[in-house]
């Protein structure tokens, strides 16, 4: 949003008013107590990061996987058809590597995926151990104590959070002209840079609730901003998004069927990128059909009564957000409600506002820790 202010006061006063815009003419929606800090009739509180999501028992979701290597380590389709035409023996080692841009436009890059290669293979492969050096050269000459200590590991991805199983791929930075974020599910074949967010658990209720209106009027409001596009973050977006906790199961297979149902129109369509098929001029009647059917099928699993507008959407995620936080449900809040919480970094200097960790840190999607579990098991049977 964007706001001109045109004066200030050190008192309160009566009589606010909120406008909403119908194409080019205000109207106003009727006088509030309070205007909220995102322009709706509430308390002066806002949502701060987290460094857990806000319903127990959600998935985790993890940056990608950075590679700080000075680009030694990624390679264009011809890059790699050079590379392997010198030493073919290393076409094993090669992998599919996916970033925002690539995930939403196409053309995916590859990267040379060495971890857990056998010592005695890459012993036998000198171009590879040269790429190696390159990458361990160029961390050591780095200015950040984190980057120079992972050069003792070269061969590695500074930060590695590649799932074990398919995963659901959300690109950082998006374009506001789409009404959705193009959110997908791609194969543990395929690594994902940290210009995705990952969730290692593609549940088909998950990939529906992240794909409605109710989460992208949640996005619109709480996320960052590249420019005027999305930036999508895990710990400000997906860790505060209050996820409809009181669903019952047969509101839960709507929002799955319909969540296949995307999946399925976009088949249709195996040649066109998902910047295509979500460019609002030319997006297909069928699928817009199909998103407007998940829309509702995940509205109805935060109430019975109909959402007239996004701002009615926000609204209530809102009010839940804020009640969940009152009883003391929002899980490991990097701060109090009513403190803004700026990027911040771990003891290592690798900042983890955004889920990215600890350098080097493999965390709970590579098998770490305790692995993400399938059916929403989170789901309540209590309604908020």
């Amino acid at each position: 949003m964007h706001v001109v202010i045109v004066g200030f006061a050190g008192f309160d006063r009566g009589g606010k008013r909120i406008f909403e815009y119908a194409g080019d003419d205000p109207v106003c929606v009727g006088g509030v107590a309070n205007i909220s800090p995102y322009l709706t009739s509430g308390p002066d509180r806002y949502v701060v990061k987290a460094r857990a999501p806000l319903a127990g028992g959600v998935p985790e979701m993890r940056c990608g996987n950075k590679p700080s290597d000075g680009g030694h380590l990624i390679f264009t389709d011809a890059e790699r058809g050079e590379f392997l035409r010198v030493e073919p023996g290393a076409e094993p080692l090669f992998r599919r590597y996916c970033g925002a841009e690539e995930f939403i436009n196409g053309g995916m890059r590859w990267c040379l995926w060495l971890r857990g290669v056998d010592p005695a293979v890459l012993r036998g492969l000198p171009r590879v151990r040269a790429r190696v050096e390159q990458v361990r050269a160029f961390r050591r000459a780095s200015t950040a104590a984190p980057t120079r200590a992972a050069a003792e590991r070269a061969a590695e991805f500074f930060y590695v959070s590649q799932p074990a199983g398919e995963y659901i791929a959300v690109p950082e930075v998006s374009s506001e002209r789409r009404g959705y974020i193009p959110i997908g599910c791609l194969p543990a074949s395929v690594v994902a840079s940290n210009k995705l967010y990952v969730v290692a658990a593609p549940d088909m209720f998950l990939f529906g609730v992240l794909s409605s209106a109710m989460h992208m009027a949640w996005v619109r409001v709480v996320c960052g901003r590249l420019r005027s596009d999305y930036q999508y973050s895990a710990t400000m977006v997906y860790n505060t998004f209050p996820w409809p906790v009181g669903a019952e199961a047969n509101e839960r297979g709507a929002v799955e069927a319909a969540a296949r149902g995307v999946l399925d129109i976009r088949g249709r369509w195996p040649r066109s990128t998902l910047a295509e098929l979500y460019d609002p001029l030319v997006m297909p009647a069928s699928l817009a059909r199909v998103h407007r059917a998940l829309d509702l099928a995940v509205d109805r699993c935060y109430r019975r009564e109909e959402f007239v507008s996004d701002q009615a959407r926000f609204e209530h995620a809102l009010k839940r957000y804020q009640a969940l936080v009152a009883r003391g449900e929002l899980a490991d809040a990097s701060d109090g409600v009513g403190t803004r919480v700026g990027g911040g970094a771990d003891r290592q200097g690798y900042a983890v506002e955004n889920g990215c960790g600890a350098p080097g840190r493999p965390g709970t999607i590579d098998g770490a820790g305790p692995a993400p579990t399938t059916g929403a098991p989170w789901v309540r049977r209590s309604r908020g």
